[in-house]
């Protein structure tokens, strides 16, 4: 318990660094704060589950296939409904998170923004907002609980037998196909958030740690330049009045052009002039060799999740039984890396473990330097930019949603990855084989430890949690499998974006940002 105690105070303080780090010191709100905190650190805690899920499930077998003294039918029963507790509540939490207190704490700051509206106002135009927000999360649970995953097997039933049994079955799984759906739903949109940034982010994120920021001292040269052209351009313009004469409009429109880009140049020259001198810069500077080296790392991370991804997608289009099952398999036919890195890990305790904790905080730091990178987006209108110190809280809130959405999607790739896995983790079954003696001259029958798959008994192997969730509803899976071949498409086009793009300024952003008071220099250290 002390161990997750530090575990959960670790992510607590990583969550308030990181807010704290983007959000804007002007319009920083109390609540908005503690709920991107909390919506954040509620995203991390979730996705810690799966590795956690997988390890129980494994921990009560020995490796050769027999269970542990202590795991009984009772007590693994106990460990399953433990688990399987902790989803509902994390996903419970995650649903109230996303269908009412994010979008209400959202339309009460867009309404603060109108100076007249009082704060009673507020909370009832928010609440209204919010309204609509909480009838679609009651409709995916109604949906999720009455569509039955088995039909009645007397095609006689009257109605009301069929409502009985509707209701029967919802009892019998614990409310399991409702939140499942629900959950599902989400995990629909957070396969778009995961194929719109988190996709990019994998390959934009290692190349910029290797490409470093452009230096400081040769941007301050280049915008000296830039400031001597435009002054001698306003010059010229001025020189036509001198004689009393009123310029033209349109050498008018050229001066204000002028002037404004001539006060953005001196901005610069001002924030790079703090920049060059500042020690954060050549602290930075020592750790080059540093970021080289973990760019180097995500970028081999990347290209084993990249290839994994794609050999099992590759698996599931030549030996599912199709769209109608969701192209669920069970094992793997075409081995990928990950599928065979895995089973060699699982020899030395805890290095599997290990590895797909990387893999799943790969994905959430990934997801976040995509955003950062990407900005919010509805369509074509790009609502929100994440920016260091000058981040708004209702695009906080955006960004703590999405990486909501993105680590309910993840169980899902991970899953894609190694599905035998994620399944049964590291259990082995034993099963009767005939060994030949020379000694008796006869057959006798040996047990051998097998690896856990669909073929396994029910009894002998315990399904993860995990699991259950993930598959109640076969289009869900079915819309997953498409998503993953457009993620890799993504992945490509972000990795060629990404090696033709020069290096970032290292005040990215003040060219853009009006907003950006002077008095804000430090924001723009690297």
């Amino acid at each position: 318990m002390s161990i997750l105690f530090v575990l959960f105070q670790a992510i607590l303080a990583f969550c308030w660094i990181y807010v704290r780090k983007y959000q804007s010191q002007r319009e920083s709100e109390v609540v908005s704060t503690i709920t991107a905190i909390f919506s954040l650190a509620i995203a991390l805690i979730t996705s810690a589950l799966l590795p956690v899920d997988i390890f129980l499930v494994s921990y009560m077998k020995n490796q050769n296939g027999t269970f542990k003294d202590w795991a009984n039918a009772n007590v693994s029963k106990q460990i399953e409904d433990t688990v399987l507790y902790g989803y509902y509540t994390l996903y419970s939490v995650i649903l109230f998170c996303v269908f009412f207190w994010i979008p209400f704490v959202y339309f009460y700051y867009e309404e603060k923004d109108d100076d007249d509206t009082g704060k009673c106002t507020q909370i009832k135009t928010a609440l209204k907002y919010t309204l609509g927000f909480a009838v679609i999360c009651a409709l995916l649970l109604l949906v999720g609980a009455f569509v039955p995953l088995n039909v009645p097997n007397n095609k006689n039933s009257t109605e009301w037998e069929k409502v009985k049994f509707l209701f029967e079955e919802l009892g019998s799984s614990h409310g399991l196909a409702a939140l499942s759906f629900s959950i599902s739903s989400l995990t629909l949109i957070g396969m778009l958030a995961a194929i719109t940034y988190t996709a990019y982010g994998m390959s934009a994120l290692p190349l910029n740690l290797i490409k470093g920021t452009r230096s400081a001292a040769y941007e301050r040269l280049e915008n000296t330049e830039d400031i001597e052209e435009v002054e001698q351009h306003i010059q010229t313009i001025k020189s036509k009045s001198k004689d009393g004469r009123p310029l033209p409009a349109r050498d008018k429109r050229a001066l204000k052009q002028f002037e404004e880009r001539l006060r953005t140049l001196r901005k610069r020259e001002r924030h790079l002039e703090f920049i060059e001198n500042s020690w954060w810069t050549k602290f930075c500077g020592a750790l080059r060799p540093l970021k080289i080296i973990w760019g180097i790392f995500f970028i081999l991370v990347a290209l084993l999740f990249v290839i994994s991804l794609f050999l099992s997608n590759l698996d599931k289009a030549l030996h599912s039984a199709g769209i109608d099952s969701g192209f669920i398999i069970f094992g793997a036919n075409l081995s990928n890396p990950l599928n065979m890195l895995l089973p060699v890990l699982q020899t030395v305790f805890p290095l599997d473990y290990i590895l797909i904790t990387i893999i799943i905080m790969y994905f959430i730091f990934t997801s976040m330097a995509g955003i950062r990178n990407i900005g919010i987006w509805f369509f074509w209108i790009r609502l929100y930019k994440i920016r260091r110190g000058r981040t708004r809280p209702q695009a906080l809130l955006f960004l703590c949603m999405i990486l909501l959405l993105i680590v309910l999607h993840t169980s899902y790739m991970i899953y894609s990855l190694a599905p035998q896995y994620v399944m049964y983790g590291s259990q082995n079954y034993l099963v009767e084989s005939n060994v030949t003696s020379d000694d008796t001259k006869g057959n006798s029958t040996l047990s051998v430890p097998k690896r856990c798959d669909a073929d396994a008994p029910e009894d002998q192997c315990t399904v993860t949690r995990t699991y259950l969730f993930l598959h109640k509803f076969w289009f869900f899976s079915a819309a997953y499998y498409f998503g993953n071949w457009a993620f890799l498409g993504v992945f490509l086009i972000g990795l060629i974006v990404s090696c033709c793009k020069g290096k970032k300024s290292v005040i990215e952003g003040v060219d853009e940002d009006s907003d950006i008071s002077d008095d804000e220099p430090s924001v723009y250290s690297v």
